[in-house]
């Protein structure tokens, strides 16, 4: 299933300025779920997303990536949850009240939004789940500094009670060149730009390594100047989106390595659709990426 339609079916509730050190100074810096703090010497941990193994059964595949050390499967819903728990495993994000092209760039999609956030928020609150995904919404004619506005004024409204559950939001982003036409959060800086416009320390972003390269390129630079706005990774080969083997062009040992360098101990996801034996390669993914 392309995640497009996976994604599509969970309920719906301006260029940046370059980043001044005054700033980032504003911002600590990030420790995401799982971490041990910002100097501890833990490297991240593994997490695998869902929607790649759909037609797995999600118990087998807890179970299968306990086995290779994994110790999150997600973009969960509710239900979905306490599977994984019931296996040792957690959630690192869980669904949260958007669609890829249904979201927080449009004034009049916001109470439906908030109201999805309240009923969310407490659920995912009690399950101990740090992250819950959003999602800007299509363009649909709409121009980048004022989904941008949007998005802010969206976010203003939810990131009180992201903070009051100990919640963080993190918004994906998506290449709009190959999988999600007319995406609006499709490059790091406009990200960037919202983080410090939302002026929440629960809202983050979620890079997403292999829309990124389909859409800017530059990956490790590009991670390491804007980091402090960033509080979740995931993977994925290019192009085609398969495994992240030596039979694609990006180098993920360089880019895991780099994240290290960093100081990332939270979770890093690996989000293929694998061509091959999948749990042969999600094993090889983890190795790949240790």
């Amino acid at each position: 299933m392309h995640r497009r339609v996976f994604l599509q079916t969970v309920p719906m509730g301006v260029a940046a300025s370059a980043v001044a050190p005054s700033v980032l100074s504003a911002y600590a810096p990030h420790t995401s779920v799982g971490s041990t703090g910002a100097g501890a010497a833990r490297q991240y941990r593994h997490s695998v997303c869902q929607w790649c193994y759909s037609s797995m059964d999600l118990a087998e595949l807890t179970k299968s990536a306990k086995a290779m050390g994994i110790e999150s499967i997600e973009l969960l819903s509710e239900a979905q949850w306490k599977i994984v728990q019931a296996h040792g495993l957690t959630c690192a994000v869980a669904n949260g009240p958007t669609t890829i092209s249904t979201g927080l760039n449009r004034v009049e999609n916001h109470d439906a939004i908030v109201k999805r956030t309240e009923e969310l928020l407490p659920k995912i609150q009690a399950a101990g789940i740090a992250n819950m995904i959003v999602f800007s919404g299509n363009r649909a004619g709409l121009s980048d500094a004022e989904g941008l506005k949007n998005c802010a004024i969206g976010l203003k409204r939810i990131t009180p009670l992201a903070k009051a559950a100990g919640v963080t939001i993190i918004m994906e982003l998506l290449n709009s060149k190959v999988d999600h036409r007319d995406y609006q959060c499709d490059h790091t800086a406009w990200g960037a730009e919202l983080v410090k416009q939302t002026e929440s320390d629960r809202f983050r972003l979620l890079y997403d390594i292999y829309h990124m390269q389909v859409m800017e390129g530059d990956v490790i630079h590009t991670i390491s100047e804007n980091y402090w706005a960033i509080a979740h990774f995931h993977t994925g080969g290019v192009p085609g989106r398969a495994e992240i083997d030596q039979t694609q062009e990006l180098n993920y040992p360089a880019i895991c390595r780099a994240l290290k360098e960093l100081g990332y101990t939270g979770y890093l996801a690996q989000e293929f659709i694998p061509r091959n034996d999948p749990m042969k390669s999600l094993a090889a993914a983890v190795e790949i990426c240790a």
